[in-house]
């Protein structure tokens, strides 16, 4: 599935073709995704301006001018491509290809939306785990996706303070913990695996049982590692890709993750360092931890 940085990255490449633009045309090639799309659902998007777009945890809102927010989950395997009408067209520094006369009509490209710059945005999901739908824009916090929702790790919120509180007394690993996101909103299996690692934290260790002073550098951690990813265009494992079509490139970047029985790479000089004195020559192992595969250094994450 996505994580925060992969679904930043989409959000920002439609920026360019949806925030302060209205949504001349669209249309569902199916009656769902993951959920029913809801009730006239394409009379309530077409001649709609888009106010705002944004992100909370991994879902992409469009705050629109009719009062309602269209939301969307891209899923397992979920892509919104961005095409230009006309002619290839940069805007900022997306570059947008001007769409083929095949777009929107393979069989996966179940929602197809046009916008007056014009551009041509095609949601493909093989899978059909994404979702669509809209919600009043004022009630949003309190819908059934967002109301128990933790706080954004990229937020002002989101410290040593923070994990501090929400990690007293708590008798679970603190992969585990991290991964809640009824505490953190949007952290995955991949940039909690990092950022454990560049905090020197074992996945393993029960979270209540960490100190505020290895708490400071983990927090710090999952910043810049989530910072770091969005500036690479996420990660591209599988299905990934950014609103041109691009790949992401931080998978070339993991430090553990991926990396069973290959040598521990981070040195002491490495601008990814977060309060280590030592260079480390362990090896990286895999592990299970509630069904999903974790990455750590046993040497040097305790």
């Amino acid at each position: 599935m996505p994580e925060l940085p992969e679904v930043e990255t989409v959000r920002m490449g439609l920026l360019p073709v949806m925030e302060g633009h209205v949504i001349t045309h669209a249309q569902t090639r199916r009656g769902d995704l993951r959920i029913p799309f809801p009730p006239r659902f394409v009379e309530r998007l077409e001649g709609r301006k888009v106010l705002h777009l944004r992100r909370r945890a991994k879902y992409i809102l469009a705050d629109l001018d009719s009062g309602e927010t269209l939301v969307i989950h891209l899923g397992m395997s979920g892509r919104m491509s961005v095409f230009s009408e006309g002619k290839p067209r940069k805007i900022g520094s997306y570059v947008y290809d001007v769409a083929p006369a095949t777009a929107g009509t393979d069989k996966h490209d179940h929602v197809v939306f046009e916008t007056d710059v014009p551009a041509k945005i095609v949601f493909n999901d093989h899978r059909r785990f994404g979702l669509m739908t809209l919600v009043a824009t004022a009630h949003l916090e309190q819908d059934r996706l967002f109301k128990d929702v933790g706080v954004e790790p990229l937020s002002d919120r989101f410290n040593t303070a923070f994990l501090a509180k929400v990690l007293e007394g708590k008798k679970t690993p603190i992969k585990a913990a991290l991964l809640d996101q009824r505490l953190i909103a949007g952290l995955g299996n991949i940039y909690v695996c990092e950022a454990l690692f560049r905090a020197r934290i074992s996945p393993k260790r029960m979270a209540g049982s960490i100190s505020r002073e290895r708490l400071a550098p983990l927090a710090a951690a999952i910043k810049k590692v989530l910072k770091d990813a969005i500036a690479a265009g996420g990660s591209t494992l599988r299905d990934h890709a950014q609103a041109t079509g691009d790949p992401g490139n931080f998978q070339h970047r993991f430090l553990v993750y991926g990396r069973e029985g290959k040598p521990c790479k981070l040195a002491a000089s490495s601008s990814e360092a977060v309060g280590h004195t030592k260079a480390c020559r362990g090896v990286v192992k895999r592990i299970v931890q509630s069904g999903r595969s974790t990455f750590y250094c046993p040497k040097c994450q305790k």
